[in-house]
């Protein structure tokens, strides 16, 4: 059975996990941990913990279905205008796992037995990370902290960082990549959920030192972050991050690609990577499960490394 590491967060871990599920495959997630927005951030401004939410998320993307109902109560965000409105369950039980277990590790295990995750679920780094951004302002720059206010901002992002920079990757996380025959990074926020995992230097030489093979799948569609960078825009900013890597596959299921290929093509082989074109859009926005399953499941299966 081959073995297989995912890299993101938020929806698009999700997405990608939940085909990923679908096969014959030894899963791992890894999930970023900078997340300041919403629960998680509201969380993280009083607790010193790891942002709960991504991680509840992988969580929920990969638990057993004869598990639905405790899924489901994960993922039931409490309403009202008090001091629990707006929190998902998951967020809370992850919170005092996080607080009862010295490794976080640990604590996303016993929550993962909750809900009988099919996968492995391991934060990126086991310290809680603030994401920092430059973005073009006129003729100069202006910088901006934390993940929320970097994924909703105006403006182009031109670099973007990891606080603290030298944080250690999860030494489980690093083990699971060297062992891994794959390692899967997108669909996700580009420079909030994907690139984070290429900035850790730790985590950085142990991709690019892995001999699996390396797929990275893009996204249908612009968020505001990436607000006028082109499909083949998204490939060359992953190849600034990733010094040392080198990537086999580009996984792109976006219309545009699938009419006219070539600069996207010209971009994958800057990575010396092959350019796998497929429809994959459930709805022009969002992947269709069972369709990123189908395309990843083919080159699992034709390309064993």
């Amino acid at each position: 059975m081959q073995k297989v590491v995912a890299f993101g967060g938020g929806r698009g871990l999700s997405a990608s996990l939940r085909a990923l599920s679908k096969l014959d495959v030894e899963l791992t997630a890894v999930v970023t941990v900078a997340d300041d927005g919403g629960s998680s951030g509201d969380i993280r401004a009083t607790r010193p913990v790891l942002p709960p939410g991504d991680l509840r998320k992988a969580l929920v993307a990969t638990a057993d279905p004869s598990r639905a109902e405790a899924a489901e109560l994960f993922s039931h965000r409490f309403g009202g205008d008090d001091f629990l409105a707006g929190h998902p369950v998951g967020n809370i039980v992850l919170l005092s796992l996080l607080e009862r277990h010295a490794n976080p590790v640990e604590a996303v295990a016993a929550a993962g037995r909750m809900v009988g995750t099919r996968a492995r679920v391991l934060p990126m780094s086991c310290t809680p990370l603030v994401i920092e951004a430059d973005l073009a302002e006129g003729s100069g720059t202006r910088t901006i902290t934390g993940q929320h206010d970097v994924a909703v901002a105006d403006g182009q992002v031109e670099d973007v960082r990891l606080l603290p920079a030298d944080a250690p990757a999860c030494p489980e996380t690093l083990a699971a990549v060297a062992e891994a025959d794959w390692l899967v990074f997108g669909p996700g926020s580009w420079y909030t959920s994907v690139i984070p995992h290429l900035l850790l230097p730790s985590l950085r030489e142990g991709i690019a030192a892995s001999p699996a093979r390396k797929a990275v799948v893009l996204n249908l569609s612009e968020e505001k972050e990436t607000d006028g960078l082109t499909l083949a825009g998204h490939v060359d900013t992953l190849r600034r991050y990733a010094e040392g890597v080198r990537f086999h596959y580009v996984v792109s299921g976006d219309a545009r690609t699938l009419a006219d290929p070539r600069s996207l093509n010209s971009a994958a082989q800057s990575l010396e990577a092959r350019l796998v074109a497929a429809d994959l859009a459930a709805d022009g926005v969002t992947h269709d499960v069972a369709s990123l399953a189908a395309v990843l499941g083919k080159l699992l299966v034709e390309d064993g490394g």
